[in-house]
């Protein structure tokens, strides 16, 4: 029996095959997570340098303390 339908029995797929999926599969996994650790960075970025601008602004209503000291050098 086995000879009359040789065609219906699947050969198992090369191991170059397998190891390639694989590859593939973890290539792309590792791509997502660095897409979501970058944006992350991205965010975290944006929100520090917002803070900062505003930090800034701040400070420039603040009294210049030591240009008093200076004054008399320039």
């Amino acid at each position: 029996m086995p000879k009359e339908f040789p065609h219906f029995i699947p050969a198992p797929p090369p191991v170059a095959d397998i190891f390639a999926t694989y590859q593939m599969t973890h290539d792309f996994y590792r791509e997502a997570e660095y897409r979501k650790e970058l944006e992350r960075y991205c965010q975290w970025y944006q929100m520090t340098a917002e803070a900062n601008r505003q930090e800034l602004q701040r400070m420039r209503g603040d009294i210049n303390i030591f240009g008093w000291f200076n004054r008399g050098r320039q």
